[in-house]
């Protein structure tokens, strides 16, 4: 008979603990999509890409640095693309000297170096200034308007849809 009941409170047991995990893989999925609901990018037939805002009313979504997967923030108050002394360490990017530079949270020091590529969905920009500094979360990097003023930015409601700009012919 004890045997019967030490079977029954294992299964107890084990029932809760996948209780508690389905709990816990259902919720982070509602979090993550939350945060950012532009998991899964694709650019159109023209090259578009349409985002959608987040629960916190910004654009998020997933992109690369260097071929590096990463989380993109869009900024239209940054001038430059900007990214973390951590990332930018495991990127191996040659830094240029230090730069006070002014951001939401007040003057911090930046270095200045460049990037092969930002890609968003199918937008992608080569050789591109960065500012490697301090108090950015190790995988977002926020673009700036150096990457943005490249693209027109449309927003509609809770939508924003970028463009890459007509190429100007060379002369």
């Amino acid at each position: 008979m004890n045997h019967f009941r030490g079977s029954g409170t294992l299964m107890l047991g084990v029932g809760w603990i996948l209780i508690v995990a389905v709990v816990y893989w259902v919720f982070h999925g509602w979090h993550e999509r939350e945060t950012n609901p532009n998991r899964a990018l694709t650019a159109g037939p023209t090259g578009e890409v349409v985002l959608a805002r987040n629960r916190a009313g910004q654009f998020v979504a997933e992109g690369e640095v260097n071929g590096r997967h990463v989380t993109l923030l869009l900024d239209t108050g940054a001038t430059h693309i900007a990214l973390s002394t951590r990332l930018a360490r495991e990127l191996k990017l040659k830094l240029g000297p230090p730069l006070t530079v002014q951001t939401a949270a007040g003057a911090t020091v930046g270095y200045p170096t460049r990037l092969e590529s930002v890609r968003l969905a199918g937008i992608e920009m080569r050789d591109t200034a960065a500012l490697v500094t301090d108090g950015l979360e190790p995988e977002t990097v926020l673009l700036g308007m150096n990457f943005l003023k490249r693209l027109e930015m449309i927003q509609r409601g809770d939508e924003l849809i970028l463009k890459p700009l007509p190429q100007e012919p060379a002369r």
